[in-house]
């Protein structure tokens, strides 16, 4: 991976995705850009950037805002931490969701860490359904993350699928990440009473995944549970994995077995990150 996009809004959640896309940048020797979107100011965003009583209509305090995001970016790049030459800025003034979706084609990103629960700068961008919008439409794998995370501690990576379908393209990318950690895998089918197949038939399926793919280092299992986001994190809690791996379409932003929005709920709901990416839609 040679650039790794951080969307940055001065929260706690954002300082966890730059230092762990440091972290990842130093064992894969990628750059980092680190993006601010500054939205068309309102009274609120003003006062988050620590300016009172302005008018945001006025031009002239959309250029010292700009200046102020462009000091505070230059503050984190310089502390101790994240001190390093593979660090650049770039700040846009737009629309955060759409500004990010469109960094990714511009500076060909590699990846993306998205902090979620994010309240300053972008107006709460990284809540909700918002980090679901960016896993849907990135074209570039995303990994979400809550809170601070290290990276060498990370070991275990489950991926959960329904195995009918074999997207090349995906698992690469998958391997590649399992290669950057130097992790175990952990695929996992999970098991519901409304889409109930034998162990015989998963086995089968699940062996013959990891022979296409010539996976080393991983594991195979059938998890039981009443509904799949739920099973998937329930999972990964039993075995004490590190991070989670889903596929996800683009244009429904779910995983090949997964109805409705399972993908996205287990971005929000997961404590430990988790990384997406799209799986061909044919």
């Amino acid at each position: 991976m040679k650039r790794i996009l951080v969307p940055y809004d001065f929260s706690k959640v954002s300082e966890h995705a730059l230092d762990f896309a440091c972290q990842i940048a130093d064992k894969a020797d990628s750059d980092i850009m680190l993006l601010n979107v500054i939205e068309h100011p309102t009274a609120d965003s003003f006062k988050t950037l620590g300016m009172q009583n302005i008018d945001p209509m006025e031009q002239l305090y959309i250029k010292k805002m700009y200046e102020t995001v462009q000091a505070k970016l230059a503050n984190v790049v310089s502390a101790a931490k994240y001190s390093d030459d593979r660090i650049k800025t770039k700040i846009q003034l737009g629309n955060p969701f759409n500004t990010i979706i469109d960094q990714i084609t511009e500076e060909k990103v590699s990846l993306m860490v998205v902090g979620t629960e994010g309240a300053e700068g972008l107006s709460e961008f990284f809540a909700g359904s918002n980090a679901e919008k960016i896993v849907r439409k990135a074209s570039c794998p995303v990994i979400t993350i809550q809170d601070k995370c290290e990276l060498e501690p990370i070991e275990k990576i489950v991926f959960a699928s329904d195995f009918q379908h074999s997207d090349d393209h995906f698992v690469g990318q998958m391997l590649d990440l399992q290669r950057t950690f130097n992790a175990q895998l952990n695929i996992v089918k999970i098991n519901t009473p409304a889409s109930f197949t034998s162990t015989r038939h998963d086995t089968k399926q699940m062996e013959e995944f990891v022979k296409k793919h010539s996976i080393d280092n991983c594991t195979i299992e059938i998890y039981n549970y009443k509904n799949e986001e739920d099973g998937i994190i329930l999972y990964a809690e039993d075995i004490k994995a590190d991070m989670i791996a889903l596929g996800t379409h683009q244009r429904k932003g779910v995983g090949h077995f997964l109805a409705g929005s399972i993908a996205e709920d287990v971005v929000n709901h997961a404590k430990i990150p988790v990384w997406t990416a799209h799986l061909n839609d044919d």
